[in-house]
């Protein structure tokens, strides 16, 4: 039996997610900041809550797919926690941080709400499709409870342990893939102006002990002139911020992850807060003078 699902957040993610869920039997009620939301989200088969707590009162389960920790902070208010229905669920699927959600889910809590936290890997592509990865942190058993539910959206559901456990890993699955395409790119930069075909040394690099998830998956996308442009350059500082502030706090290395925090931080202070995950990657192109491929469109 379907379910009463209030989503906040309608973008890029959030959007194909209300549909699978519709497609699901769960009646979804949606709400966005955002003005020129509301045909979208009837055209994917849900009804518009014409505020927030207007799209989650009375739902069983509220979904926040929002772009960091400022955008969940400043939705959660006391009114949203109790408009939800007696025994309800909070799912955050937001790119968030395990300090910054601990006052919500506090709130979430004494109010009898479940929370579960399920950061999301993959990006819109996948989210149409239904194979998004979750890592999700919170109670084991409230996972199990949500499980059916989740599966209409992901193929991937990893419980990583308690609280905060999820969003931590995800920004740390974020650290090393902004990592190794700021490493791919200096390797490729330096490999093309040493003389040696980027063609053959892309190949030979992606059949090496040095291949990556970024160099089979995401470097095709890159050489093509695709900057993936799903994702706020202010938003990958944020959470490269959040793992070096992490580590600080608990006392582990972190050069190396201080290190790309600075890449992305000067690529902001380039490009300002455009969309594109591998801006980093193009501040480095600019740096040498060199390009890694024939075309590509950077911001003014």
């Amino acid at each position: 039996m379907g379910m009463t699902v209030g989503v906040i957040g309608v973008g890029r993610m959030g959007a194909p997610i209300c549909a699978n869920l519709a497609r699901a039997g769960h009646r979804v009620r949606v709400f966005d900041v955002r003005d020129d939301i509301e045909d979208t989200a009837r055209a994917v088969g849900a009804e518009w809550g014409g505020s927030a707590a207007g799209a989650v009162t009375g739902a069983d389960v509220l979904v926040t797919v929002l772009p960091g920790p400022a955008e969940v902070t400043a939705v959660m208010d006391d009114v949203l926690l109790d408009a939800l229905a007696p025994g309800a669920t909070w799912i955050d699927m937001s790119s968030n941080t395990a300090s910054a959600a601990a006052s919500v889910r506090a709130r979430a809590l004494a109010r009898g709400v479940g929370v579960l936290e399920a950061p999301m890997g993959g990006g819109p592509d996948d989210a149409v499709a239904g194979r998004l990865r979750l890592f999700v942190g919170g109670d084991v058993a409230l996972l199990e409870q949500h499980r059916p539910l989740l599966s209409a959206v992901a193929d991937r559901i990893t419980h990583l342990g308690g609280p905060g456990t999820g969003y931590t890993v995800k920004l740390l699955v974020n650290l090393l893939w902004f990592g190794q395409a700021a490493a791919t790119a200096e390797a490729l930069l330096l490999g093309r102006r040493a003389g040696v075909d980027l063609d053959v040394l892309t190949e030979t690099l992606a059949t090496s002990a040095a291949s990556s998830a970024f160099i089979r998956d995401d470097l095709p996308a890159l050489l093509a002139g695709d900057y993936l442009r799903t994702f706020g350059l202010d938003h990958i500082h944020d959470q490269l911020s959040a793992v070096t502030e992490l580590a600080r706090d608990l006392g582990t290395p972190h050069s190396v992850a201080e290190a790309v925090r600075l890449l992305h931080r000067r690529a902001l202070d380039r490009f300002g807060p455009a969309d594109g995950e591998l801006l980093g990657v193009a501040l480095l192109e600019e740096q040498a003078g060199t390009t890694l491929r024939t075309r590509r469109t950077l911001p003014d």
